[in-house]
């Protein structure tokens, strides 16, 4: 017997967060903090929708609110005529009208009168609680509770294992570039099969070389999904512009509008090997670390820029810097500085650059195993709790 499908009736919250019109707007905040809600509905007394406030909609008013604007009634910052929805749509058709117009909220209207809210989080929640009975339906069906849980368990794990060597294998690069200038050791090691680290190479032109590396929020297969489409909005952006700040921001919008309640941090810098500049941009990334060969110092390679699908419009501030023959640059995810020894002490930076102080003259392949060594004496049986990315680019005569 199949489970009928699904309506928005029957995956909507039916006690929707509602204020009148006149309600200030440091209410309507204080109301969606305590509730942790990204929208309230704005509703007349006759349950009339008026209007949809959402988190959205404070990001675009508030940078140029007059002070003030806290008081404001909220019918001054709402979104008024949003998009609704019936309560005897499918499903398919809520996902599909969200998408078409790149909302997240969709009020439920019956009658002209407001009866609940849907949003793409508990669309997809509910959806997926959906699917896991169809499944466990059409699988008791075949076989007892015990005989499905263990293959069910078996499959999964396979499918893991197939997937992460799938991603592996197309995500990440098969071999650094065979660049005269540049030396590569490469060590990654995600915490589950699938992991949200990812690191990529691009060329702009062909004297410059682009070396991104990247950290989708969390890890297994919710980062991975994020880290996949991280690099689609790379190998879009890269090969068109030697500018990292154009192409993070290019990736910021375009994850934007795909990712919620997630991020992405990513470092993105451009090396011209007919002059030896540098130029780099970071969007929430750890720094990288470069060891200057000529004084044996360990300096940061910051830059300012906002986390990748968060703010649509965040501009990413281009730095750069020279590179002279035996220096080297340490790029890593933050995997290696999170990780704790057996009373919660953070590995941290300073551990990390007195590291590369210390080996920062040693090859590539060198300084890469002194850094693992020197993390894992750290964290001695204690296990890592992220992935773990570290990529080391030594300069060498061309």
């Amino acid at each position: 017997m199949s489970l009928p499908q699904l309506i928005v009736r029957d995956v909507m919250d039916h006690n929707p967060v509602g204020v009148p019109p006149e309600c200030p707007v440091k209410e309507v905040l204080a109301v969606m903090n305590d509730r942790r809600i990204g929208s309230v509905l704005i509703v007349t007394p006759e349950d009339r929708l008026a209007g949809i406030f959402t988190d959205r909609d404070l990001l675009k008013r508030v940078g140029d609110a007059a002070p003030g604007w806290r008081d404001a009634p909220v019918s001054n910052w709402m979104t008024t005529r949003p998009i609704t929805i019936e309560p005897q749509a499918g499903w398919d058709e809520a996902v599909e009208r969200m998408s078409k117009y790149r909302v997240r909220h969709l009020p439920v209207i019956e009658n002209e009168r407001v009866i609940g809210i849907i949003s793409s989080r508990l669309l997809m929640s509910r959806r997926a609680e959906y699917l896991n009975r169809r499944v466990e339906e059409r699988t008791a069906e075949l076989r007892g509770l015990n005989d499905q849980l263990l293959s069910r368990d078996a499959e999964i794990l396979q499918y893991l294992r197939a997937a992460g060597r799938l991603q592996t294998k197309v995500m990440l690069p098969q071999s650094p570039p065979d660049w005269p200038h540049l030396r590569w050791a490469i060590h990654y090691a995600p915490l589950d099969h699938l992991g949200g680290d990812y690191y990529d190479f691009a060329s702009p032109g062909p004297e410059h070389l682009g070396i991104l590396i990247a950290d989708a929020s969390g890890h297994s297969i919710p980062a991975a999904l994020v880290a996949i489409l991280a690099r689609f909005a790379f190998t879009q952006a890269a090969f068109k512009t030697q500018h990292p700040g154009d192409v993070l921001s290019a990736m910021n919008r375009y994850l934007h509008e795909l990712i919620e309640e997630r991020f992405v941090t990513a470092f993105y810098g451009v090396l011209d090997r007919t002059s030896g500049v540098f130029r780099y941009a970071t969007a929430g990334h750890p720094p990288p670390l470069l060891f200057v060969a000529k004084s044996g110092a360990v300096r940061t390679l910051t830059a300012s820029g906002f986390l990748l699908g968060i703010m649509p419009d965040e501009v990413y501030v281009e730095r750069e810097v020279r590179l002279e023959p035996g220096d080297k640059m340490l790029f890593y995810t933050d995997g290696l500085v999170e990780a704790r020894n057996e009373i919660g002490e953070l590995y941290g930076n300073t551990r990390l650059e007195e590291c590369l102080k210390t080996h920062g003259r040693a090859t590539s392949s060198e300084l890469l195993a002194q850094v693992l060594a020197g993390q894992r004496e750290f964290s001695g049986a204690e296990p890592l709790t992220d992935d773990l990315t570290v990529v080391v680019a030594e300069v060498v005569e061309g």
